[in-house]
């Protein structure tokens, strides 16, 4: 597979670049930037030297890229793979977007939280996190590759509202990540002495990961579900934890709750169940397409607590997008993602 990177300078474009090196059936075509078009990407990360000593060209050769790929890979900031998408629509390409343009079913929803009005409307993308949507993925054109926020939360309380074990109402989701999370470009909050020994809330009720992790958790459960999401920002530089909290429904025993985990993610690869009482950490995902899941009841308050830990550039990122191309080209989603997570 003939594989582009539109957008290959950020830290999610250069984390695929990583793992397209790694895999046996794909080949890097072209890769893009528009701020340093002409220069070598091995300049700019010096830790693929003697891999991928391959130069950057601008995203104005769109059709040259599109006829010499299998598959574009877009990771650029919101905004740009809407009018980027719907140019490549139609080409035989297949696209994986791992920004928000693609990811709500409802347009509308997308305009209101990015502020932006949608170029591509009539596109006809599949959700991408992989675990939940394998089917529709197979046959997908276009897929929109999920947050990394968004990921972590779904995957850990999906289980439970399927199952229809916890409240809908009242659920809370409190979210840790690394500074990755906030992209390469310079910003204040992001510098070193602003991260470095520190660590707070943002985003607090307007962070755009919320109403899509509303939209799958309603999915599952059958009727709208409002969430309490905070993300927080910790001084590393890889990982999410995410904590979230649901009212337990009456008579839901511990026994019930391991069975939904179990039934939902019993055979899948990169979910690992750490089971009651276990507290994941992000140290031991690190670099990894791994998410690891456990939780806690409180007979006290009738809650139960679903802690999941995954990296938020690979599981969150470039990683699922390799493991939706995976499943797009019927291969074995596990190819080129089998890594043991990096430790310590």
């Amino acid at each position: 597979m003939r594989a582009s990177v539109i957008g290959a300078t950020g830290f999610a474009g250069a984390e695929l670049l990583r793992l397209l090196d790694g895999h046996p059936q794909a080949e890097l075509a072209y890769i893009t930037s528009e701020s340093s078009t002409g220069e070598d990407i091995a300049a700019m990360y010096p830790h693929l030297r003697g891999r991928i000593d391959k130069q950057l060209i601008s995203m104005n050769e769109l059709e040259k890229i599109a006829k010499g790929s299998d598959v574009i890979f877009i990771a650029l900031p919101h905004g740009h793979a809407m009018k980027i998408g719907k140019m490549l629509r139609g080409s035989g390409v297949k696209i994986i977007d791992l920004g928000g343009d693609y990811r709500f079913r409802d347009v509308k929803v997308f305009e209101k939280w990015y502020k932006v009005p949608h170029a591509d409307s009539e596109a006809k993308a599949v959700y991408g996190l992989t675990e939940l949507y394998r089917k529709d993925v197979a046959g997908a054109e276009l897929v929109a590759n999920p947050g990394c926020y968004t990921t972590c939360s779904i995957l850990a309380l999906v289980p439970l509202l399927k199952a229809g074990l916890i409240e809908t109402k009242g659920i809370v989701v409190d979210a840790k990540s690394g500074t990755t999370g906030a992209g390469r470009g310079l910003k204040l909050g992001s510098l070193y002495c602003s991260v470095n020994e520190n660590f707070h809330a943002y985003g607090v009720a307007t962070h755009r990961h919320t109403p899509e992790i509303e939209q799958i958790y309603s999915e599952f459960a059958g009727e709208d579900v409002v969430i309490q999401f905070t993300p927080h920002l910790l001084p590393v530089d890889r990982g999410i934890l995410a904590t979230c909290y649901a009212m337990l429904k009456p008579g839901v025993t511990d026994a019930d709750v391991e069975n939904a985990f179990k039934e939902m993610y019993g055979g899948e690869f990169f979910i690992r169940l750490l089971g009651k009482g276990a507290c994941p950490e992000i140290k031991n995902i690190r670099a990894s397409n791994y998410v690891d899941i456990g939780w806690q009841t409180d007979a006290r308050t009738g809650r139960v607590i679903v802690m999941s830990a995954l990296d938020n550039l690979v599981k969150g990122a470039a990683g699922q997008a390799v493991q939706n191309m995976n499943v797009m080209f019927g291969l074995d989603e596990t190819i080129g993602l089998r890594q043991l997570p990096v430790y310590p």
